[in-house]
């Protein structure tokens, strides 16, 4: 019996090594180890790196912005892809997107969740014990004082 343990121990890992298995968190050790998502939502293979994982994360919330609610303490990445989301549906006036407001005010019930943005937290916080609806009304209107941050395009050094 332990031989078939050590063989289906030494498979897995082979198997987590050459991607062949979905994951549902970072690396133990890493800056965002809290982090969990559900593996039917998001298809992240095993064998990317913490950069890749983030980014694959940030991309399909993007692509998906409902699938926000299938994380637990989101990255700053991840909420970032979701809060372009929201500040793209602000612009456009309507209605908020008030769905994913409170997807963004569930996420900041964990004082594991980092922050995104200055202040995000504490306008989260600020509204406590308030009605859900009021709370979303109070963030959006929060959210669309800020400056255009979403509008700013990331680019490397140098170029």
């Amino acid at each position: 019996m332990p031989l078939l343990h050590v063989l289906s121990s030494l498979l897995g890992r082979a198997s987590r090594a050459l991607g062949l298995e979905s994951i549902d968190a970072f690396p133990p050790g890493h800056r965002y180890a809290d982090t969990r998502w559900d593996k039917a939502c998001f298809d992240i293979p095993s064998d990317y790196r913490p950069e890749r994982i983030d980014q694959a994360m940030a991309e399909a919330i993007a692509n998906t912005p409902s699938v926000f609610a299938w994380i637990e303490h989101p990255t700053p990445r991840m909420q970032s892809a979701l809060l372009g989301v929201i500040h793209a549906r602000l612009r456009r006036g309507g209605t908020p997107p008030n769905e994913l407001l409170a997807m963004l005010i569930e996420a900041y019930a964990s004082p594991r969740t980092h922050e995104a943005l200055p202040g995000l937290r504490a306008a989260i916080a600020g509204t406590s014990g308030y009605d859900p609806s009021m709370r979303v009304a109070h963030l959006a209107a929060w959210l669309a004082d800020m400056p255009a941050a979403f509008d700013v395009i990331d680019a490397q050094p140098g170029r």
